[in-house]
């Protein structure tokens, strides 16, 4: 069973995502919080897998939500609800720490395969991330030292990074290139440090920003 935490301010959308999450017998919701206080005080007493977290909160804002979370080591793993116009804030909450965001016109199966993706350690940072989001990105020093002048990534690297974007996990991505897992790791580790990111959400978002998968 994943464990969700839903914050959302809007009455109508937060009750009616939790009514179609209900139908998934693999999913509950233990916590649905309609501001940001009320998020640091459910968040943390009902200790979900995955939240689902509003940017846009009245009282406190998700983005503070994320940071306070984040500085307390009390961040569960958590995707960001947004517009298509919030595009900086998505930037910022990923900077805090989120791992990933989805569009509140995405369809129940896309939400059910985020939350089941972020449960299980992976990302959900839709294939086709927006040039704006990407670019916002580019200001972000990067979290260790990066190779000067950075190395390009080998293709087979871009073959993993392509892997990574759909959200698959190591061992997904080593059976679909039949190699060894630990294969897999490797070409992650170094994906990471050419692209001088310390995740996969950012090592995705970056190789966007520089070329690798379009744009």
């Amino acid at each position: 069973m994943i464990r969700v935490a839903l914050v959302e301010d809007q009455a109508l959308v937060r009750e009616g995502i939790q009514s179609l999450l209900a139908l998934d017998p693999e999913i509950a919701v233990v916590a649905a919080a309609g501001d940001g206080e009320e998020a640091l005080a459910q968040i943390p007493a009902s200790n979900p897998d995955v939240v689902l977290l509003d940017m846009r909160l009245p009282r406190l804002s998700g983005l503070e939500v994320l940071r306070r979370l984040a500085a307390e080591k009390r961040l569960p793993p958590t995707i960001i609800l947004t517009t298509f116009d919030d595009d900086s804030t998505v930037v910022e909450g990923l900077r805090a720490g989120a791992r990933g965001y989805l569009l509140k016109d995405v369809t129940l199966s896309e939400l059910v395969r985020a939350i089941r993706d972020v449960a299980a350690g992976r990302t959900a940072v839709q294939p086709l991330v927006s040039e704006r989001v990407a670019r916002g990105l580019a200001s972000e020093a990067a979290d260790f030292p990066r190779l000067d002048p950075p190395d390009p990534l080998t293709e087979r690297e871009v073959e993993v990074l392509r892997l990574m974007t759909g959200g698959y996990s190591n061992r997904e991505i080593a059976r679909a290139l039949k190699v060894a897992e630990g294969t897999v790791k490797n070409h992650v580790s170094s994906i990471l440090s050419k692209l001088g990111v310390r995740d996969r959400t950012r090592a995705v978002l970056q190789a966007f920003r520089s070329g690798y998968l379009g744009g």
